[in-house]
């Protein structure tokens, strides 16, 4: 059983993948500096928004023609019926929503206040069946919906499956992260050794759909790993990304590949991950693109998945935008290069209490 990605896309606050990839490898940095909560006001930081929009919820939510724009590019099927699943997944869903009504009181908010209301807007609106499961885990939960839908393809129970993922940022987000501090006035910068870590959020959305014996990209392994071991930290021991990658060590045989991490600019987190992978994969470039986009949260695994397919069909791989100065291991490309030479890639993701996922996709 080969199980391939036959399509992907998404959108980015640099445009859709094509277009996204394009502006990487030009150097581009979509964040701005912009009011922490919207009209509310409060210290700039690094957010990058799809179109231009107001990062304040509206009713009904500005972000939907992004979604509109985006499912034209998905191949037509029966998605939603028995054979053909629908995998929706976002680490917010509807709680800008949420939290713009608690604000209002504008009940108008409320047709996308909770995970399964919000779903169920967009099957509607995008004509899908009912066979439509929703996941949700912080910063890996696009990966996780990648793996649930391969497991349901490996087993018969499906003849092509979607991962649809959305996390469209706003005042309730981008608060929670300025509180812990990693949301801040400073800019990221990937796996750069320096003093103090900063993240960027970005608004992101993507789908990807997996097949059996189709054309596309090889999918030669998967894994999951979470640690459980605090609110938001890893162990300090980097046991918990030794544990995700262990098992992709042996599909990565003789392979040479690059690879895509997470990367979000944190200090202990991106130190541990750069100094993991180059113990498991010595030698392979490592990248990491939210420099420019910002952080897309629990989208951020297919929405860098379709980036990182577009610079397959393009040859050339976007170095580590917004990365300067001495980084933690040598292996982090800080410019782009060209992907002759290289058949596989591995894709990174990481989330808060030492969640992790990623994938191994082979090209040749």
């Amino acid at each position: 059983m080969t199980l391939r990605l036959t399509a992907s896309g998404c959108r980015t606050a640099l445009g859709d993948a094509d277009q996204t990839c394009a502006e990487l490898l030009a150097g581009r940095v979509a964040l701005q500096a912009l009011p922490v909560g919207g009209s509310l006001g409060g210290d700039r930081v690094p957010l990058a928004l799809i179109g231009g929009r107001e990062l304040d919820e509206s009713a009904p939510p500005a972000w939907l023609p992004v979604l509109d724009g985006m499912v034209t590019e998905i191949p037509p099927d029966r998605w939603g019926d028995e054979r053909h699943p629908v995998y929706v997944t976002s680490s917010n869903f509807g709680v800008g929503s949420l939290h713009a009504f608690q604000r209002t009181q504008d009940s108008a908010h409320l047709a996308y206040g909770t995970p399964y209301l919000a779903a169920e807007q967009l099957r509607r609106r995008f004509e899908w069946g009912p066979n439509v499961t929703l996941l949700s885990h912080a910063c890996v939960s696009a990966q996780l919906g990648l793996l649930a839908a391969s497991r349901r393809l490996e087993a018969g129970l499906a003849d092509r499956a979607l991962i649809f993922t959305y996390d469209f940022i706003s005042p309730f987000v981008t608060g929670g992260f300025h509180a812990l501090k990693i949301l801040n006035g400073g800019f990221p910068s990937p796996y750069a050794d320096r003093p103090i870590g900063a993240i960027g959020l970005g608004d992101g959305c993507g789908f990807a759909v997996l097949a059996n014996g189709e054309s596309g990209p090889t999918l030669l392994g998967q894994s999951l790993y979470n640690e459980m071991h605090h609110f938001t930290a890893n162990r300090p021991d980097g046991a918990g990304f030794e544990g995700c990658l262990a098992p992709l060590f042996a599909a990565a045989a003789g392979r040479k590949l690059w690879i895509k991490g997470h990367g979000t600019g944190t200090i202990e987190a991106g130190r541990l991950e750069a100094e993991t992978l180059g113990r498991f994969f010595p030698g392979a470039p490592l990248v990491a693109w939210k420099g420019s986009l910002g952080h897309t949260l629990g989208s951020c695994g297919v929405v860098e998945l379709a980036v990182a397919a577009a610079a397959l069909r393009g040859g050339r791989i976007p170095g580590t935008v917004g990365s300067t100065g001495p980084t933690f291991t040598a292996a982090v490309a800080q410019a782009s290069f060209d992907n002759r030479g290289f058949d596989a890639v591995l894709l990174a993701s990481n989330a808060f209490g030492g969640a992790h996922a990623a994938c191994l996709l082979a090209y040749d």
